[in-house]
């Protein structure tokens, strides 16, 4: 198990450094281009095997107990170590991660982004998928700050190289929001690290924050919120993530919605939370509010771009959706509860399953239609799935139906156990202004609906009037291809497991969650 946690974190790392090199004589196949790519699914794959044989063989009777841990002593006069843990916090965005960058590789060994190297868009691909597995895995701040940073160049490159239009000035908003970010939050983890005497996440969730002033605490929230607060990202912090979003290649987006935005709500959870309870209590009722205003501002914002007549580009739609999704995310957060708390994460597990579907779907669009503008995909000559791709219609209408939060699906149960927590909030809160909260995030909800129906209703249906008054001939579109379904398949299957039998995800977050807020008892 600890060899097994070691080899997921630095696997792909050794796999970035081989996907540099010359292809072995033999293995090269059609061309150097289609080795590299193999390797990448070969590598990706192989990290995926490794972390569910870690998930069976995980003692799940114990999900509050850290499991196959590592603890070297790394820097010895800053007291930093290489200490790595899996819980039943970690261990679903592990698996996640893990699989995602799987059909991500699988995708783009038959539909790789146009761009200067497949050499380094494998190599990339490998270092972004390690710093991402190693931020759920470690378990000391310097070390966590390191992972956090890790993805940033990767994610950079990704977006400015095999990007399309506008993806220079969208890569480096991207790297400047989240760079600044990531400064002030180094600042909170060295007060809380220097403070308290040690860097370990685990020493200090069982302190509880008993060795930090109020002050400290206060600060320290303050400074890390921000950087996480850039990541999630929340309201009004999120300007750079439609732009990057509407920039990145397929894989770019999936991963930036299904994986990177994970990353600074698990922040939240696992530092903020444990290490400086009295810190999030002042900061909960302000994070509520961003969160609450957050939910409905995405959704108006995608209801504008949906209205026809406003040229929306569809993947710009889906980003301003991660909003107001990680909205109710942060909501559930800030309600400092388990009901919430486990609501959080449960959200983050289906928002990345949903949300990964939605961009894979928006970008094979993009690559059958020549755009993702929805007034041309709704126009005479657009796309109309039903008619012209039917089964690509289907999908797309149930992953937007799971987007809605429809009972059954997976972005139900996060969503409802976040309005919850936020009707009961912890002992000490505001109760009634949680409740507004409450109140605006199930108006959002309405609003969400609106926005992804009438997509559906425009790409799916079409513009029936508008196709009578036209004598243009309509496009044929490609109904969905071998590896399409290869790649959305298990999302599709996951999206429905978690929806139907949400105790899957729910049994191993609420064991370890009652202890981190209980500090560190179980």
């Amino acid at each position: 198990m600890q060899f097994l946690l070691v080899f997921v974190v630095a696997g792909p790392l050794v796999g970035a450094v081989a996907a540099l090199l010359p292809a072995p004589p033999g293995m090269k196949g059609k061309s150097p281009e289609q080795a590299v790519l193999r390797h990448g699914v070969t590598v990706t794959g192989a990290i995926l095997a490794a972390a569910v044989v870690l998930a069976v063989g995980f003692d799940h009777d114990a999900p509050s107990r850290f499991q196959a841990t590592t603890d070297i002593s790394w820097i010895q006069a800053l007291n930093v170590r290489i200490h790595l843990g899996i819980d039943g916090i970690s261990l679903p965005l592990l698996l996640m991660t893990a699989l995602l960058f799987f059909l991500c590789a699988l995708y783009s060994y038959f539909k790789l982004p146009a761009g200067p190297s497949a050499k380094a868009f494998v190599a990339l691909l490998l270092v972004l998928e390690s710093g991402t597995l190693a931020t759920f895995a470690v378990l000391d701040l310097l070390l966590f700050f390191l992972a956090f940073e890790m993805v940033l160049i990767p994610m950079y490159f990704l977006i400015a190289r095999w990007g399309g239009a506008q993806r220079q000035a969208a890569a480096w908003k991207f790297i400047l929001y989240t760079l600044l970010g990531s400064v002030v939050m180094l600042l909170g983890l060295l007060l809380i690290g220097l403070n308290s005497g040690t860097f370990d996440m685990v020493a200090l969730a069982s302190d509880n924050g008993r060795e930090l002033s109020h002050t400290t605490q206060v600060l320290a929230v303050l400074a890390i919120g921000i950087g996480l607060a850039v990541k999630t990202p929340m309201w009004p912090l999120h300007s750079w993530l439609p732009d990057a979003h509407t920039a990145a290649p397929t894989v770019g987006s999936v991963l930036l919605a299904g994986v990177l935005l994970k990353m600074g709500t698990y922040g939240f959870v696992r530092i903020l939370l444990p290490a400086t309870p009295d810190g999030m209590a002042t900061f909960a009722p302000y994070l509520g509010a961003f969160a609450a205003v957050g939910i409905v501002y995405g959704s108006l914002a995608c209801l504008a771009l949906a209205r026809k007549g406003n040229k929306g580009d569809l993947k710009r739609l889906i980003a301003y959706s991660s909003v107001g999704h990680m909205g109710f995310v942060l909501l559930g957060i800030a309600s400092m509860t388990p009901t919430g708390v486990n609501g959080a994460l449960f959200a983050n597990i289906a928002h990345g399953l949903i949300t990964g579907l939605l961009f894979f779907l928006v970008g094979a669009l993009k690559d059958r239609y020549g755009t993702a503008d929805l007034d041309t995909l709704a126009g005479a000559t657009g796309a109309a799935l039903y008619g012209r791709a039917p089964r690509f219609g289907a999908l797309l209408a149930f992953a937007a139906v799971a987007s809605l939060g429809l009972p059954g699906l997976a972005g139900f149960w996060g969503e409802m156990l976040a309005l919850f927590g936020a009707f009961d909030p912890a002992e000490g809160l505001s109760r009634p202004a949680f409740l507004t909260y409450m109140s605006v995030g199930a108006f959002g909800t309405l609003l969400t609906a609106a926005y992804l129906l009438i997509v559906v209703r425009r790409v799916c249906m079409g513009d029936p009037k508008a196709a009578r008054e036209s004598a243009a001939a309509p496009v044929v579109l490609a109904d969905i291809q071998r590896y399409e379904y290869a790649a959305w398949t298990p999302l599709v299957a996951l999206t429905l497991l978690a929806g139907l039998w949400p105790a899957v995800l729910l049994g191993l977050t609420d064991p370890a969650v009652q202890k981190l807020l209980a500090g560190g008892n179980s």
